[in-house]
């Protein structure tokens, strides 16, 4: 068990995943001062009641990513803007809301659990093919392009980072981090993006129709 401080946010950090924070509030100004004093980590929590800032402390889901700060902006009134990046996964244990100003947690590591190689590859596999069409259409679309080089090779790395970049609600991500097996992380991705495929695509037919109609008239 490890205690670790806490911030509850309105977004879901993956491990992998790069985070950006403007750090204004004094009790965050404390935790992420202590935390590149002492080079530790701290915990990033999807919010399941409350608000994110100037609030009363926000009670959080129980499974939420350790962050390492990797770049820190100062700024006037010792605000700051601060990077992070997202590692393992943990568990909530207990909440100590009264020991700071911002929130306490005991954690304990949260892995994956593992059917066997062969059968994470064949996930792996259909995953990539669904992240690969999702980028072709917005690519289709004049949307932007994006290098599929920039992916980890590892199929759960893969997964996460795939999985931060969907637009999606908070709560089918939080669904997503605290999978409790690779095979199943890798399933429920490759479904979200098969899913955000086919609304990217009706999207885009219905707005070319639109643009055909406008044209004719």
């Amino acid at each position: 068990m490890q205690e670790i401080p806490l911030f509850p946010l309105q977004t879901v950090l993956f491990p992998g995943a790069l985070l950006r924070l403007h750090i204004f509030e004094e009790r965050y100004k404390q935790m992420i001062n202590l935390c590149i004093e002492k080079e530790q980590p701290f915990g990033v929590v999807l919010i399941r009641h409350g608000v994110e800032a100037l609030g009363p402390l926000a009670e959080p889901y129980l499974v939420g990513t350790l962050a390492k700060i990797i770049q820190v902006e100062q700024l006037p009134d010792e605000r700051m803007n601060i990077a992070a990046i997202g590692q393992e996964r943990f568990q909530i244990l207990s909440l100590e809301p009264d020991l700071e100003s911002y929130l306490i947690g005991y954690v304990k590591p949260l892995l994956l659990l593992e059917h066997d190689q062969a059968y994470i590859d064949q996930k792996a596999l259909r995953l990539h093919s669904q992240v690969e069409r999702y980028f072709q259409a917005l690519s289709e679309a004049g949307m932007g392009q994006f290098d599929m080089a920039q992916f980890p090779n590892d199929p759960v790395g893969f997964a996460y980072l795939s999985a931060s970049l969907l637009q999606i609600a908070n709560e089918q991500k939080q669904a997503i981090l605290a999978a409790e097996r690779a095979e199943t992380l890798l399933a429920e991705v490759a479904k979200a993006y098969s899913r955000e495929t086919a609304l990217l695509k009706s999207f885009i037919t219905r707005d070319l129709q639109g643009h055909d109609i406008f044209s004719r008239n």
